[in-house]
């Protein structure tokens, strides 16, 4: 049976890409997945070279045909992105491809063409096989990037007979994250002992309720508030999430990462660590608990 992990937090700078590329780099048979396509950042620990590349389009700009249009000025009266200049040519930055021009012209000389919103790729990472990608800045449909990544993540995972897909998840809990944990079965929640960071752990284990996946939990930075950490092991009990283990600050980690190293790949008791963490949702899984 095909497993899948995500990993995520409820906001950015956690440590989640520092996690997820350790448990690539413990992982022997698996497909990786950066599933952050607005601020992609596991490639600088895996380092992939791209094996193929693929454009996506995943949006549409309205284009004005000369020959049909009249200049009857409704469809610039209609553009609330006020895209449709004097000339009636559509600036393709301010055009959202909402269509409104194109249902309302009517001599029909509207048309509205797919563009280019981003490229993906399919890569051999130090973790072995890495799907990635990056949306065009200022680019939508970041939720249908991240489909099309983990479509083809299971198609090679079948194709090499992979039981594993591990995936690094967006910050948050929009539309990218929805699209990173559909269809998972296990989310390991990375959090930190701070205000925002109890808050937001319990927005994100909310959205992962509502998909009846395994949720653990991780703190990375443990003892910055003693505090805050008591709050959050106090929510792990209540709801029964698993809490795979505390991480304490380091500076350790942030050198070994200007070097392009992940904890686990030196000896450190960070690493061991990590090491205990992997095993332990390894084991969890193996339970089948939910």
């Amino acid at each position: 049976m095909l497993r899948q992990i995500a990993v995520v937090s409820g906001k950015g700078g956690t440590g989640k890409t520092t996690l997820a590329s350790c448990f690539a780099l413990l992982s022997p048979n698996k497909v990786v997945v950066d599933a952050d396509v607005d601020a992609p950042d596991l490639h600088i620990i895996l380092k992939p070279k791209v094996l193929e590349a693929y454009t996506f389009k995943g949006s549409k700009v309205a284009v004005i045909q000369d020959e049909l249009c009249d200049r009857c000025g409704i469809c610039r009266k209609l553009c609330r992105f006020d895209a449709i200049d004097e000339s009636y040519r559509v600036d393709e930055f301010s055009c959202e491809g909402c269509a409104l021009c194109y249902f309302a012209c009517p001599q029909q000389a509207v048309v509205l063409e797919e563009r280019e919103s981003g490229s993906w790729f399919v890569a051999d990472s130090r973790a072995g096989l890495m799907l990635h990608a990056r949306l065009h800045p200022g680019e939508e449909n970041s939720g249908k990037l991240i489909t099309t990544l983990r479509n083809r993540a299971r198609e090679i995972a079948d194709e090499l007979g992979v039981s594993l897909i591990l995936i690094d998840g967006p910050p948050g809990i929009g539309c990218p994250v929805i699209s990173s944990i559909t269809g998972v079965t296990d989310v390991v929640v990375v959090t930190e002992p701070t205000v925002s960071g109890v808050h937001d752990m319990q927005r994100i284990v909310e959205l992962a309720k509502h998909f009846g996946v395994r949720i653990y939990a991780v703190i990375n930075r443990f003892d910055v508030s003693e505090e805050c950490c008591v709050q959050i092991e106090d929510y792990c009990q209540r709801e029964g999430i698993e809490l795979l283990g505390r991480i304490p600050l380091s500076e350790e980690i942030p050198k070994l990462q200007s070097e392009g190293k992940a904890p686990v790949e030196v000896e450190s008791f960070t690493g061991e660590l990590i090491r205990e963490i992997w095993e332990k949702l390894l084991e969890g899984g193996k339970n089948g608990r939910v």
